[in-house]
């Protein structure tokens, strides 16, 4: 009976000792962790990274070159345009879409398109264009072609092709290809075309053009071919009048030389005259002088001067030799003893 109750005595000891142990192990590890604040510090820490994520949401980076349409629910409420960061409800309530305001150009393609004169050119011309950036002109943009830069062009490439036609009629062929710079209209026509362009577009896409250029101008077959005819008819023509006021200028020239030769001739001719009759009024004094000195001398040289001019190179005489003025060939120049006149 006694060992039965100190062994239950030894059971209940050890059963409180192991539970005395248990309770302060326990005790010892629950002390520096309290369950308390815990929950309160997490939940901080998820508030903490909710607000953060709503406010890098709510943040938009506005670049450069670009505008930044703000849509609510879809729709446009406003327009950032300064380059840098702005704000917006986070989505689903707005969303924040860039738009580019660079520069772009867009070529029309080659068009076949008739001139004021009825002849067909072949024409490409380009069009630089960008996005107004003002809040209106984005909006419009984002309208008309869901900010599609690619649909954009292709709308525009249709204007630029309807507006060549238009301004090609205005224009002669000889406007726009010519030999002749000064004929060249080519800066009027670009002018034209982009009058008839910008406004349109402006209204339309809120598309502002900076530039229009013809890119490249050819002509047809048979447009070609009628303008190398009408090309060879006008330098014909031109070669036709050089030719006339060349001959017109030729027969003034001769007119002119030939009156100028008559002229001289008639100068010479009086001096000529002058000349003779002077020579004549001399040979007569040198006549009188030889007579005086001579007289067989002056008849001898007088005879002669009539034989120079009686007979010619072709002149056959046959004549007595024993007359005058012929007998000076027979009996020769008389001799000194003639000077008293009588014969030996």
């Amino acid at each position: 009976m006694s060992q039965s109750s100190s062994h239950d005595h030894h059971d209940h000891t050890d059963h409180g000792h192991a539970g005395h142990h248990h309770g302060h192990h326990h005790h010892h590890h629950g002390e520096p962790h309290p369950a308390g604040p815990f929950p309160w510090r997490r939940m901080g820490w998820a508030g903490l990274l909710v607000a953060f994520a709503i406010a890098a949401a709510s943040l938009v980076q506005v670049r450069s070159g670009e505008a930044t349409v703000i849509t609510r629910f879809g729709n446009p409420a406003r327009v950032l345009l300064q380059p840098g960061l702005g704000w917006r409800w986070p989505a689903p309530f707005e969303a924040a879409i860039p738009v580019d305001l660079r520069l772009r150009t867009t070529s029309s393609g080659l068009q076949d398109v008739g001139t004021r004169d009825g002849l067909r050119i072949i024409i490409q011309a380009y069009v630089t264009w960008q996005v107004q950036g003002d809040p209106d002109n984005v909006q419009r943009f984002m309208r008309a072609v869901q900010n599609q830069p690619d649909e954009a062009a292709r709308q525009i490439r249709t204007f630029v092709g309807s507006a060549l036609e238009t301004t090609a009629a205005s224009f002669d062929l000889a406007n726009l290809v010519n030999t002749d710079a000064n004929k060249v209209r080519i800066a009027d026509f670009e002018t034209q075309l982009r009058q008839q362009i910008e406004q349109q577009l402006l209204t339309t896409y809120g598309v502002r053009v900076l530039q229009v250029g013809v890119e490249r101008l050819t002509l047809p077959s048979v447009t070609l071919n009628a303008t190398v005819d009408r090309m060879r008819a006008e330098r014909e023509t031109i070669a036709t009048e050089r030719t006339a006021i060349g001959k017109r200028e030729a027969a003034q020239i001769r007119s002119a030389a030939e009156r100028d030769a008559r002229v001289l001739q008639a100068d010479a001719t009086v001096k000529a005259a002058d000349i003779e009759a002077q020579s004549r009024v001399e040979a007569a004094d040198i006549y009188g002088k030889a007579y005086a000195e001579s007289p067989q001398l002056y008849n001898l040289l007088r005879s002669l001067d009539t034989l120079g001019t009686i007979v010619g190179p072709g002149s056959k005489l046959i004549l007595r030799t024993d007359a005058a003025p012929f007998r000076v060939l027979v009996d020769g120049p008389p001799t000194a003893e003639l000077k008293d006149g009588k014969r030996p």
